[in-house]
């Protein structure tokens, strides 16, 4: 039901060209979304990671062709290429497009892959003691860059340096006090930006029960531990990830929730703390899925998902107050955030990572 409200209100041919399909921005949407002017690289990328969940979660030739016509539009939107300026926004492209590449075979995205890899991979900056910087020529050197970069590379068998950014991001943005990641630093200077975002943590879970799989290093999983338990004390309330915005910022819980259920189902190691930790993880997944789905709205008999899943949903009244572009590049929230594409998405995420978490019979 999460995947047809958001295909039924947000998905559409793209300038009218067959065999397209991009996500509006918003719903409802105004003039400038409906002809796609904004469109939001980094969301579009999340729209196709939910698309193949479905596809492999129920395989139809349906959503086989959305996969392929969302990556389509993807590059057609973006006019000059695969890529742009954000490194932070090629990573979720990247981890999209492998896992539709590798769960299933669409062969058509490998030039992208290609492309993706050499700018994530070259972006590395030893020079000012490594990280790769939100987006070309910064100073600003961030976990949602560094850690979504690591896992695209790692799935694309760039295990060194996949590693190399789990270490970097321990190392410059761990919060001693909280344990919780920072957002970043800003190098060579080494200011630091101190919020804790929960898509930081998230990602930073997910590189790290990744690479304890492919490394077999005790690191990694100590690090999950110490990071799943400041989740647990400072980003949930009765269990249920807490907090929640719209714009850019509708995405972040989602991202929190679609790596706790990475945790959940693929941490290695059969110790205590390892089934624990599994245990724990799936659980937050499902208090959360639970949350959500109960404040739900339903609208014309599908669910619209509030941008606070421990809150109940707001009907946006129209499309006054749509989100804007910051001067700092990012999206703000629609007056309503339940109009934000981003939001709904969030609540898709969720129900996937709910349903892999009861699928793997946690």
């Amino acid at each position: 039901m999460a995947e047809s409200a958001v295909v039924s209100r947000h998905l559409r041919t793209l300038w009218g060209w067959p065999t397209t399909e991009l996500g509006v921005v918003g719903w409802p949407a105004t003039r400038r979304e409906r002809g796609f002017a904004s469109w939001h690289y980094w969301w579009q990328a999340h729209l196709l990671d939910c698309a193949v969940d479905a596809a492999n979660r129920v395989p139809t030739p349906q959503r086989r062709r959305r996969i392929g016509a969302l990556a389509r539009s993807h590059r057609i939107r973006n006019i000059t290429g695969w890529t742009n300026r954000y490194y932070d926004d090629m990573a979720w492209l990247a981890i999209a497009l492998e896992r539709a590449e590798r769960t299933q075979e669409l062969t058509s995205v490998r030039r992208a892959l290609v492309a993706l890899e050499r700018q994530l991979y070259d972006a590395w900056q030893p020079e000012v003691g490594g990280g790769i910087p939100w987006r070309v020529k910064s100073d600003f050197f961030n976990a949602p860059a560094n850690g979504p970069a690591g896992i695209a590379l790692l799935r694309l068998g760039q295990v060194e340096r996949a590693q190399e950014m789990a270490d970097w991001i321990d190392a410059n943005l761990r919060d001693p006090e909280s344990g919780l990641i920072l957002d970043g630093i800003h190098l060579p200077s080494r200011e630091i930006e101190r919020p804790t975002f929960s898509y930081c943590q998230g990602v930073t879970l997910g590189l790290e029960a990744e690479l304890a799989v492919h490394t077999d290093d005790d690191r990694h999983l100590e690090r999950v531990t110490r990071l799943l338990a400041a989740v647990e004390e400072h980003m949930t309330e009765r269990g249920v990830i807490s907090g929640g915005g719209g714009g850019d910022g509708g995405l972040f819980n989602g991202i929190l929730a679609r790596y706790l259920a990475i945790v959940a189902v693929m941490l290695p190691g059969e110790g205590k703390q390892q089934q624990t930790d599994r245990r724990n993880a799936a659980a937050l997944v499902k208090a959360s899925a639970t949350a959500a789905w109960a404040n739900r709205l339903e609208v014309e008999g599908e669910p619209l998902f509030g941008h606070n899943w421990n809150q109940p949903a707001r009907l946006p009244s129209g499309s006054a107050g749509a989100g804007k572009f910051t001067a700092g590049g990012s999206v703000t929230a629609s007056a309503v955030p339940e109009r934000d594409l981003s939001v709904q998405l969030s609540g898709w995420l969720l129900m996937e990572a709910a349903y892999q978490v009861v699928a793997a019979g946690l």
